[in-house]
């Protein structure tokens, strides 16, 4: 699985003016309700804040990955966010978060969940990648470099 397989341009954000983590979850679960793969936004807006109550998913290093289990999510979902300026995610590190992804997958589906999170986390730890990230002008260059990375 490629993170490109979940993940479209329509559901990256490369500026999004957010104020705290809570409306970074908001923008993206509603992203990814208004593109089709998840059936009820209040449902899987509520399972990503139940699993970051039990512990914040700011990985550190500038990343965040909240992410939550759903009915309402048909197959795995990415969307991503920039957010402008960079939000506190309680991550360990204390670094505030400079890219937010958020994944939401069905309830039965751990492998391909916990395999997309170890991609993510690996991707983004990479300087160099994460330095294109914060670079691109928008969208469609954010999934290229996406893409190119995965190849």
């Amino acid at each position: 699985m490629k993170l490109t397989d979940i993940l479209t341009s329509d559901r990256i954000v490369a500026r999004m003016e957010v104020s705290d983590k809570s409306e970074a979850i908001r923008t993206l679960v509603r992203l990814v309700a208004a593109s089709g793969k998840c059936s009820d936004e209040e449902k899987l807006l509520k399972a990503v804040f139940d699993r970051e109550a039990i512990r914040s998913t700011g990985i550190g290093h500038g990343l965040a990955v909240p992410h939550g289990k759903c009915a309402c999510c048909d197959e795995l979902v990415m969307a991503l966010g920039r957010p402008i300026p960079p939000i506190d995610f309680e991550s360990k590190d204390g670094r505030p978060a400079e890219i937010v992804v958020l994944l939401g997958s069905p309830i039965d589906q751990t492998g391909p969940h916990v395999q997309a999170l170890a991609r993510i986390s690996r991707l983004m730890l990479m300087d160099g990648f994460r330095s294109a990230i914060a670079s691109a002008d928008d969208a469609e260059a954010i999934f290229e470099i996406i893409s190119k990375a995965e190849v």
